[in-house]
């Protein structure tokens, strides 16, 4: 049996990773789910899939999930702590979902154990992708993609020799304002942003690809993976969200990864790599379909975008500094403190301030050192925010 370990089970990603493995259950053997304030649905999934752990991120939920998997023999443990202890324990395919930057920590300490990890944070790649991908090359381990544009380009390169690609184009479905005129977006709520045309995601990173910022952490993660030039990576915005990605060559030839907007299909590419087998997803009607469309993002629209492009040039912790800041605007979004465009703005005036006045381009890329850094971007946010720094329109 392969043991497995799924942090972030409660979310979207992990919740459908459980959908597959329930439908084999006999074949594998449940380490640790983690979650974190949906106790029930924690509780619920430790107990079916007979988990030998079940974490909390939160402490203070830690009574609740005791309380619920009271008399089952499932061990619980509760913070950030328990975590990384959680991810210590042998595994031989590990989920990373976790949503954000406290996903890195986890992601480490499971390839320091030897096991494959397939990775659905992105943030681990796009805060510290070198430290990322030598621990997986020191400890024999393996890092798969679990992002639908990664995994289409992964499975794009199969057999391939990276050297022959000349660029990679990942495709974006333009969001819940692909739509809208870039006058309105100013107006926009966070309930509007959340309604994705084509995914069911969670609402932080439906928010995201309203706002761009997610492709642009995929760009940035596409570079630390495939070890790409920021030249190499194109963007289109796809309505349909089939292609989810092209890798070109050098003599010509474009190759497409199309497949329906279904996160399983990734999920279970991974699972059961290096073979493929049978999923539960739809197989496309590309006669029914009609036709596929392709355009080029608005980079006014889409300023996270351009942002990208100068995190790949900056390099060193830019994208620790990006990823953090990002996620703190998010929140105050979110909280209708900031509006929507606010939420680039403060980003990049915390990325270009950040990164004129310390020293992040050459500064080695340890885990202390992202977490250092993370944590004054949020500080920066923050202060740009509550003290007005940048003449915005704080709602509420």
């Amino acid at each position: 049996m392969r043991r497995i370990s799924i942090f972030g089970a409660t979310g979207s990603i992990g919740q459908s990773t459980i959908d597959l493995i329930r439908r084999e259950k006999e074949l594998y053997d449940i380490v640790a789910l983690t979650g974190g304030a949906n106790i029930a649905q924690l509780a619920a999934d430790a107990i079916e899939l007979k988990a030998q752990l079940a974490v909390t991120a939160y402490g203070d939920k830690l009574p609740e999930l005791r309380a619920a998997l009271a008399g089952t023999g499932i061990e619980v443990a509760a913070g950030a702590i328990a975590l990384a202890e959680a991810a210590n324990r042998p595994a031989d395919w590990v989920m990373s979902a976790i949503v954000g930057a406290a996903g890195l920590k986890p992601g480490l300490v499971a390839l320091e154990q030897g096991a494959t990890l397939a990775l659905a944070n992105k943030e681990s790649l796009v805060t510290a992708g070198p430290l990322l991908m030598q621990t997986a090359k020191k400890h024999q381990a393996r890092i798969l993609p679990v992002d639908s544009e990664h995994s289409a380009v992964f499975q794009a390169l199969n057999g391939e020799d990276i050297k022959t690609v000349k660029r990679v184009i990942l495709t974006a479905s333009g969001g819940a304002f692909r739509d809208w005129p870039l006058e309105q977006l100013a107006e926009a709520t966070a309930a509007q942003a959340m309604k994705h045309p084509n995914w069911s995601m969670g609402a932080r990173i439906t928010i995201d690809s309203a706002s761009m910022f997610n492709k642009a952490l995929e760009v940035i993660e596409a570079k630390e993976f495939f070890d790409l030039r920021s030249d190499q990576i194109e963007v289109l915005v796809h309505p349909e969200s089939l292609v989810h990605a092209f890798v070109g060559f050098c003599d010509g030839a474009l190759m497409a990864h199309v497949g329906a907007p279904d996160m399983r299909h990734a999920i279970g590419y991974a699972l059961n790599w290096p073979h493929r087998r049978p999923l539960p997803v739809e197989m496309l009607d590309l006669a029914s379909q009609g036709q596929l469309n392709f355009q080029s993002p608005n980079l006014q629209k889409y300023p996270a975008l351009r942002l990208a492009r100068v995190v790949m040039e900056q390099g060193g912790l830019s994208g620790t500094v990006f990823n953090a800041a990002k996620e703190r605007a998010l929140d105050y979004f979110i909280a209708g403190q900031i509006g929507f465009c606010d939420m680039s703005s403060v980003v990049e005036t915390v990325l270009d301030d950040l990164c004129a006045t310390t020293d992040l381009i050459d500064v080695d890329v340890t885990l202390d050192n992202v977490q250092h850094i993370d944590l004054i971007a949020r500080e920066a946010i923050d202060a740009l925010v509550v003290h007005g720094d940048l003449k915005l329109v704080i709602r509420g």
